[in-house]
């Protein structure tokens, strides 16, 4: 990652997403220039804004990644754990308090790889979190490998020649294992990705945005697309809505993005039958 450098800590953001971040020591961040993360920490912040979320009742957990650095910055209760670990921590917080707002973040490494088994349990259980998986297709710290999301044919310093594994669809494996809502979208699209972040965080149980984002920095010039801008006109172009996949055959999807909302139920959120046992034990004893 390369430092983005601010010419000023104060006047380099509005006074709204200035009151959410730590200052202090904190700038200029880690990201490389034209990173698709602050795109979506900026959504995360305005969502939260909008939404009248209170920072004491906010928790921003994440493992180990470019992504996983967010919750350094943020000006609320934040935690950063092992790789993978984040959402088996953020459990336990959901579980101890209940009255939190849990918003977990990672990238696809971080959240599909090492983190995968939490993943698919955290979903099963449908604890009370949002879990927004930053998908930039590949493992941009510790320098662009392979990861779970890369699509075939793309390259990274770990496939040369072109990835040959068909890539982990992170919203098919959330709906499979049962997760209350699951919504993918991109950083192109700021307005949606605001929208999605708002509604993930009205639901019960847990709630799964992918957000497909921009890694100039590696796997831009991996795949000769070499600045931001090239990278999210990349994306846009291979994004299709969900109503209009519908109408595709398998061979047209086959390098497309597809956004919307998959699945948007109500389901008991797990942490009320977690209180409901403590109660049922402790009355029995």
């Amino acid at each position: 990652m390369t430092p983005a450098k601010a010419s000023s800590r104060k006047t380099s953001f509005s006074p709204m997403i200035h009151s959410y971040l730590r200052m202090d020591e904190r700038f200029p961040h880690v990201w490389c220039p034209g990173c698709g993360i602050g795109i979506v920490f900026g959504a995360l912040i305005h969502a939260v804004h909008e939404l009248k979320i209170p920072k004491k009742k906010l928790l921003l957990a994440s493992g180990i990644g470019c992504t996983s650095r967010m919750p350094g910055y943020l000006d609320a209760d934040t935690f950063h754990v092992l790789h993978g670990r984040a959402l088996a921590a953020a459990t336990g917080v959901k579980l101890a308090r209940p009255d939190m707002e849990v918003v977990v973040v990672g990238g696809d490494g971080d959240m599909l790889a090492i983190g995968g088994n939490h993943f698919i349990h955290t979903a099963r259980r449908n604890i009370g979190m949002t879990c927004i998986v930053l998908n930039n297709y590949n493992y941009a710290m510790t320098g662009g490998q392979q990861s779970p999301t890369t699509p075939r044919d793309m390259f990274a310093t770990t496939a040369p020649y072109g990835a040959i594994d068909d890539p982990v669809d992170a919203c098919l494996l959330a709906s499979g294992a049962g997760a209350a809502f699951v919504a993918r979208t991109t950083t192109y699209n700021f307005v949606q990705l605001k929208r999605l972040i708002k509604t993930a965080l009205s639901r019960k149980g847990f709630r799964l945005l992918e957000v497909v984002a921009q890694c100039p920095t590696i796997f831009g010039r991996l795949n000769r697309i070499p600045t931001p801008k090239d990278l999210v006109t990349w994306i846009k172009a291979h994004t299709v809505t969900l109503e209009a996949a519908k109408k595709m055959d398998a061979k047209e999807l086959e390098d497309k993005v597809v956004t919307g909302v998959f699945v948007d139920r109500e389901v008991e959120e797990y942490s009320e039958r977690y209180a409901r046992l403590v109660k049922k034990v402790r009355n029995a004893h």
